[in-house]
């Protein structure tokens, strides 16, 4: 240990400390969570505030998921490689980027970094270097949450992994991100989203009808990872507050992808078939319901029903379809299914698409223009439900970012910081979590352990 850390660190818990189970540890757990919801409700604050999170995730669903509870009122740091930070502080263009005045070097920040880290403070630290992790097990003891997106076993190496860590803070919500899981053959695989989606189903069943198989628009399986992390984390903390003890979580890309497939796999379970195949924007058991060339664009019509299939047929001044043999029913509809899309399509080119949006405004019929993400971020509804906000950021002035999309009644999460430069806050976390001198924060810079 350096003469540095040594002067700050203060011992650990040692093995004589309370057992997890034991009543002393459970009543300190329970009360700190029931008075810190107490005083949510009283004082209007957000849900998780009060909880810290040790965030060790890079690029999209670990990011993702500490996003959402930094949106919901945790205190988020995240940990980032001292010289180059995240993964995606790289992927660019495009970037935000640096006011001259700033004195920031480089490009900017990347659009991709800034739509994953905002309600986050950046320390800079490697861990790598034994000060590094000894600085980690101090933040530890002070933190209810970890989250880590490394590969089985890596972080073992460096005396962070839960069988470490638990012993050090046994009430430790320790939560693992992997490409396949901790455990199976391909448990020490690397993986991204888009492999994920290749073998597990997704991309089999995503693209036109006659067209090769293709990936999701976003990358929809980290973020549903991130989602699904962030949902047990909260009810690991439901159940911390009954036992005392944290737990690990081990959520895999290849379970949560395969656990949406939902419907799709349920009917494969069922009928033993592979599955639906591709269906672009159709359905395989709903006829209309797809999208359709306009005169200018696109829109989607989803006539789920007979009687949503009549609203249909009146706008589009075909009354007798509804009498017809060949589509009176859904069954027949889909199957004609050839013959009655055709005929949508030669109607629905003759208006464009407002045209068409005004036809059906306040009908029933489920319709949709066909926007890009662009028209997205403008959109009337966006805008009126305070989707998308512009904020300061101090080294590249005003920024658009995406809004966080949940609304409470009692109090409204928000982007209260934007994402954080690299290591804008290592002084910060330090000294006030670690009550760290500002010659001592120095030091280990000059050792290259933090920036």
């Amino acid at each position: 240990m350096s003469a540095v850390v040594a002067r700050w660190m203060r011992p650990l818990a040692s093995a004589t400390a309370p057992r997890v189970g034991s009543s002393p540890v459970r009543q300190r757990v329970r009360d700190r969570f029931y008075s810190a919801s107490a005083s949510a409700s009283a004082q209007g604050s957000l849900p998780l505030e009060g909880y810290r999170v040790l965030d060790m995730t890079r690029v999209l669903a670990g990011p993702y998921c500490t996003q959402i509870l930094g949106d919901l009122g945790a205190e988020v740091i995240k940990i980032e490689h001292p010289v180059r930070g995240d993964d995606t502080r790289a992927w660019g263009p495009p970037y935000a980027t640096y006011k001259p005045e700033s004195g920031a070097k480089g490009p900017g920040e990347a659009a991709y970094f800034l739509g994953a880290n905002r309600n986050k403070k950046s320390l800079g630290l490697s861990f790598q270097h034994k000060e590094g992790v000894e600085i980690l097990h101090k933040l530890v003891a002070k933190c209810d949450i970890l989250v880590e997106n490394y590969l089985p076993g890596t972080l073992k190496k460096y005396s962070m992994d839960y069988e470490t860590l638990r012993k050090i803070n046994p009430a430790l919500i320790y939560a693992s991100i992997t490409g396949y899981g901790q455990t199976g053959p391909y448990s020490n695989r690397a993986g991204y989203d888009v492999m994920v989606e290749a073998e597990f189903g997704l991309m089999h069943i995503t693209g036109s009808r006659d067209g090769p198989p293709v990936k999701v628009g976003v990358a929809v399986t980290d973020l549903t990872t991130g989602l699904y992390t962030s949902n047990s984390i909260m009810a690991a903390l439901l159940g911390r507050a009954k036992t005392g003890r944290g737990q690990h979580i081990d959520v895999a890309l290849s379970d949560c992808q395969t656990a949406t497939l939902a419907n799709i796999a349920s009917s494969c379970l069922i009928s033993g078939k592979r599955d639906s195949g591709r269906w672009g924007t159709a359905h395989p058991s709903i006829v209309p319901y797809r999208s359709f060339k306009t005169k200018d664009g696109d829109i989607l019509f989803g006539g789920g029903n007979d009687r949503l299939f009549g609203i249909l047929c009146d706008g589009f001044h075909k009354p007798e379809w509804k009498a017809d043999a060949k589509f009176k029913t859904n069954a027949d509809r889909v199957a004609n299914r050839v013959e009655l899309e055709a005929e949508i399509e030669a109607i629905s080119q003759t208006k464009t698409t407002q045209e068409w949006l005004e036809v059906f405004e306040g009908s029933g019929m489920p319709y949709a223009a066909v926007n890009d993400v662009q028209d997205t971020l403008n959109h009337s509804h966006t805008l009126a439900r305070n989707m998308v906000v512009e904020m300061e950021h101090e080294a590249c002035g005003p920024i658009k970012m995406v809004n966080t999309p949940v609304k409470f009644s009692e109090s409204q999460p928000s982007i209260r910081t934007v994402p954080p430069m690299l290591g804008q806050h290592t002084n910060e976390v330090l000294g006030e979590h670690l009550g760290m001198a500002e010659s001592d924060i120095a030091a280990l810079k000059a050792q290259g352990v933090i920036s």
